[in-house]
């Protein structure tokens, strides 16, 4: 065939083009106190967005504030208290993106749970995440190209359970289900999850001397033959808000983890 058989109908290859940027976009980062919290509300800011950043320690928030480039307002949230959500959306307005790193694990033997534990921990993953949906959606800037976005963080423990993780697989697992039937109740908003294997945000740095060994030792497990980076989180969420077509998806950013 050559140019001159193709029909006037047929479809004109667009050129490729790279993931929408975030400027003049509005993010809420919700856990924005933690050690991923922290770098993805640099990595957005880097790129031109401006923050809400959220979460339960004002202190931590402010800190956070205080090392972004660009704009950023500070508005403590509880995810255990819906009055609080509530509040968060009407302090946010309208806004593009939100991405949620809030956890509260209950980790431990079975025979040792507190029930009050495994509420909070339900209520960081899986109520939390439903009421954020519930009180912030109806702010959500679905008119620009790219859309508006929920990215929640679920984790490798669903897929991959242990003794003395049970709530911690329960619950991530319960929120990469929750994601799918989000994407369907408030669509077009977009909603979907992180899930993180062993990353070095610098969380494990509790482990003193022994984190480097615990790194090791799961980079030579993974399929991958290392562990995450926070470069690797961030790609992830940068991937889920600006990708229009992409919803009700769980991203594994695990290395493989959960496959080894």
């Amino acid at each position: 065939m050559t140019d001159t058989d193709i029909p006037a109908s047929f479809p004109v290859p667009l050129p490729l083009t790279l993931p929408l940027p975030l400027a003049n976009r509005r993010v809420v980062v919700v856990g924005a106190g933690s050690h991923t919290g922290r770098a993805l509300a640099h990595a957005a800011s880097a790129a031109g967005a401006e923050l809400i950043l959220a979460g339960p320690d004002p202190r931590k928030l402010e800190w956070t504030a205080g090392e972004l480039s660009g704009p950023a307002k500070v508005v403590p949230v509880d995810l255990t208290d819906e009055a609080s959500i509530a509040a968060l959306a009407t302090a946010t307005g309208r806004f593009d993106h939100l991405v949620s790193t809030a956890a509260l694990p209950a980790n431990g033997p079975l025979a040792d749970l507190e029930l009050a534990d495994v509420h909070r921990a339900f209520a960081a993953k899986v109520y939390g995440p439903l009421l954020l949906a519930k009180h912030l959606a109806p702010n959500a800037a679905t008119d620009t190209p790219d859309g508006a976005s929920f990215t929640f963080f679920s984790g490798v423990a669903a897929w991959r359970p242990a003794p003395a993780r049970t709530v911690m697989a329960t619950t991530n697992g319960a929120l990469a289900f929750l994601v799918q039937a989000l994407a369907v109740e408030i669509a077009p908003v977009r909603v979907n999850a992180v899930s993180p294997g062993i990353v070095d945000t610098g969380a494990w740095d509790r482990l003193g001397a022994d984190k480097a060994a615990f790194l090791h030792s799961t980079a030579t497990r993974n399929p991958t033959r290392r562990t995450g980076t926070t470069e690797d989180l961030t790609r992830a969420v940068h991937y889920a808000m600006t990708s229009p077509y992409v919803t009700g998806t769980v991203l594994h950013v695990d290395g493989g983890g959960r496959l080894a």
